[in-house]
């Protein structure tokens, strides 16, 4: 979501109505599992290599490394990140 947002902000991605009304749609519609910022995963961001320093991708990849998730991106960064479940999109 943070990602879409992000996106929409600098004009890189179109969605309509306002983002608020667009997040609660989409949350509706796809099962999502949030990912707390635990001590775990801070912990765990020592254990990923990305190919290109990113933090936001660094405790995306550590998030999904510790809660067993599959991370949903077109992120090249992050589906090149060994370790870790990603479905390119």
């Amino acid at each position: 979501m943070w990602e879409v947002f992000l996106l929409r902000r600098k004009g890189r991605l179109q969605i309509s109505g306002d983002f608020a009304t667009w997040a609660a749609g989409a949350l509706n519609l796809v099962p999502v599992t949030e990912a707390p910022l635990t001590f775990d995963v801070v912990v765990a961001l020592a254990t990923v290599n990305l190919p290109r320093s990113d933090p936001a991708d660094l405790f995306l990849a550590a998030s999904a490394k510790v809660f067993g998730l599959t991370l949903v991106t077109a992120d090249r960064n992050l589906i090149k990140t060994s370790g870790i479940s990603v479905l390119a999109n």
